[in-house]
């Protein structure tokens, strides 16, 4: 396996510190994309209503699939394009919003996010003027959203959903720290849109804290985003944080906003459409459901606040960003989240002060990562494992939701199933090596809970598939080849006649036999 990476210094990243990303905005980077070969443009007309949601499922069953650009919404006048699947199941799509190069393995690109995610730039503001955004402003009686194509991915949805693929912005009433969440939102009328948060979630705590004041929360929505500032808004950030601050370092640059028209919240300028809302304690409309992440719909029809929309920003033909929620490989939260979030968990065992930690994999198959996380750690002292494991449970980039929560060995490597699979049937000794936490933060989303009322908590399965540190010594030893032999293989690994890449291994025999 890797070396150590917790509790040592910060792995280097595959781009130079300086390396300033060659696209701006989205248009500039599905150019890049179209060039990889990793974007299929759809001009035959499409239904949003249900056909598009049909059409995306279907094309995303292999986790290659490409993204998706339908050209032809029926029915629509507005010259507007829908992207889904952006992202998806794809590491190389990842690669190329980060700069990094789309051949490297899983391991390496969660190694390289935790560099360029630990150094952020602050962002700039720019004139109105020279806002892409800023090509077409709607405002009063000129607002009417039903205009544009707004998809029903699924047949029992509770409406159309405009906010999947979305970023919103609030601000706290102490601080001023400006939070970039993704928060689904529903179409609920030419000038309203429903927004729904989760418990716990920064844009639910701002709007809370404004409430409390007595005063309306204002709010940003982009439905046409690139993808750094999407991934980042399902980040988990401490509360004074800003996603905007981390999205500078990713690109290399400041991020660039500009003033909106009426609200104190500056909007992304380069987006491709953007509206500015209000949201009044007490305005409130029927919600939901949508068909989620976890493969099941979520959050049963309820009151959620309102948003009233006081100003529209769009690009002429705006390109609307929207994401699939369904099982892996479907689900617009895949690869990329899985990578995102282990890197940061990473980051917070580090913090702890963790020795020992080698690397850790929310696997997307798990509820799109946020279901599972795997750890391999190197023990080094009674308890190692188990602390291990504790921590990770609960740090912040893993509390949410999780509910599996792994230790392995350091030969075991966290995003090869296979592996972990075999560590688990022959190392876990379950009458010992498992505990439970409960009464932990979860999702109002989690459909294994009952009544929904008590989703807001969760539970935690730990799981120690280490080797008993007590009986390290004596422990049978796992076959392996050593790596003379291993090297001497893949060297000739054309010459023996096989095609592709040889395999390469991490774990091998001692080279001098010691017994």
């Amino acid at each position: 396996m890797e070396a150590e990476a917790a509790g040592g210094s910060k792995p280097a990243s595959p781009r130079r510190r300086d390396t300033v990303l060659g696209w701006q905005d989205l248009r500039a980077w599905l150019a890049q994309v179209e060039q990889h070969g990793e974007l299929q443009r759809i001009a035959a007309p499409v239904d949003p209503n249900e056909e598009l949601g049909a059409i995306t499922l279907l094309a995303t069953r292999q986790d290659k699939s490409p993204a998706l650009m339908f050209e032809n919404m029926t029915g629509d006048t507005t010259g507007s394009r829908i992207l889904t699947n952006m992202l998806g199941a794809s590491k190389e799509r990842f690669a190329l919003a980060v700069g990094f190069d789309p051949s490297l393995s899983t391991t390496e690109m969660i190694q390289a996010t935790r560099a360029i995610m630990n150094e952020p730039i602050k962002p700039v503001m720019i004139a109105k003027d020279k806002a892409p955004v800023n090509e077409v402003v709607l405002t009063g009686n000129d607002i009417d959203l039903t205009t544009f194509p707004v998809p029903r991915f699924w047949p029992g949805d509770g409406g159309q959903f405009i906010g999947t693929g979305n970023i919103t912005f609030t601000k706290s009433p102490d601080t001023g720290r400006i939070n970039v969440g993704c928060y689904r939102q529903m179409l609920q009328g030419p000038d309203k849109i429903g927004l729904y948060c989760s418990p716990g979630k920064h844009g639910l705590l701002d709007r809370e804290a404004w409430w409390a004041q007595g005063k309306p929360c204002e709010v940003v929505a982009a439905y046409g985003i690139d993808p750094v500032l999407f991934m980042l808004a399902a980040q988990s950030f401490g509360a004074d944080q800003s996603e905007l601050d981390v999205a500078g370092g990713i690109m290399g640059r400041p991020i660039e906003l500009t003033k909106s028209e009426f609200v104190d919240l500056p909007i992304p300028a380069h987006a491709e459409f953007v509206i500015e809302g209000v949201l009044h304690q007490g305005n409130v409309m029927p919600e939901g459901p949508l068909g989620e992440f976890t493969g099941y719909y979520g959050r049963e029809r309820s009151p959620q606040p309102v948003m009233e929309i006081k100003a529209i920003h769009h690009r002429k033909s705006p390109i609307f960003t929207h994401a699939l929620m369904a099982r892996y490989p479907s689900c617009e939260i895949g690869a990329y989240y899985a990578i995102m979030r282990s890197a940061r968990i990473l980051d917070d065992l580090e913090r702890i002060g963790v020795p020992g930690v080698v690397l850790a994999w929310s696997h997307p198959a798990a509820a799109s990562g946020w279901g599972m996380v795997v750890v391999s750690v190197q023990q080094k002292y009674a308890g190692h494992s188990a602390q291990v494991l504790a921590l990770a449970a609960q740090c912040p980039a893993a509390a949410y939701y999780t509910k599996w929560v792994i230790v392995v060995d350091e030969d075991v490597d966290p995003t090869d199933l296979n592996d972990v699979l075999w560590a688990l049937s022959t190392r876990c000794h379950p009458s010992e090596d498992i505990d439970i936490l409960r009464n932990t933060w979860s999702t109002g989303l989690d459909p294994s809970r009952f009544p929904p009322e008590a989703r807001p908590y969760g539970s935690k399965v730990l799981i120690n598939a280490c080797k008993p540190h007590q009986h390290l010594k004596q422990f049978p030893q796992s076959t392996a080849i050593r790596q003379s032999v291993h090297d001497r293989v893949r060297a000739r690994w054309e010459e023996l006649g096989f095609s592709g890449p040889a395999p390469k291994m991490t774990a091998f025999h001692p080279e001098t036999p010691s017994e």
